[in-house]
């Protein structure tokens, strides 16, 4: 018991060392991320349309 006890007390200290983002930059982020998922989606998809209409022609 006494080793849990010292684990969650070293697990306070060290969360208080954490330097949490504000919301601008939890925003930024957020954004920044959601539009790469989209971009990479996009690409993804249309590659795979264009890579399946090729076989269908070749095969």
């Amino acid at each position: 018991m006494k080793k849990l006890a010292r684990f969650v007390i070293s697990v306070k200290k060290e969360l208080k060392k954490v330097r949490w983002l504000g919301k601008k930059d939890l925003a930024t982020y957020s954004v920044a991320t959601i539009s790469f998922v989209i971009i990479f989606m996009a690409f993804f998809s249309l590659s795979d349309a264009i890579l399946s209409v090729i076989r269908t022609v070749i095969g």
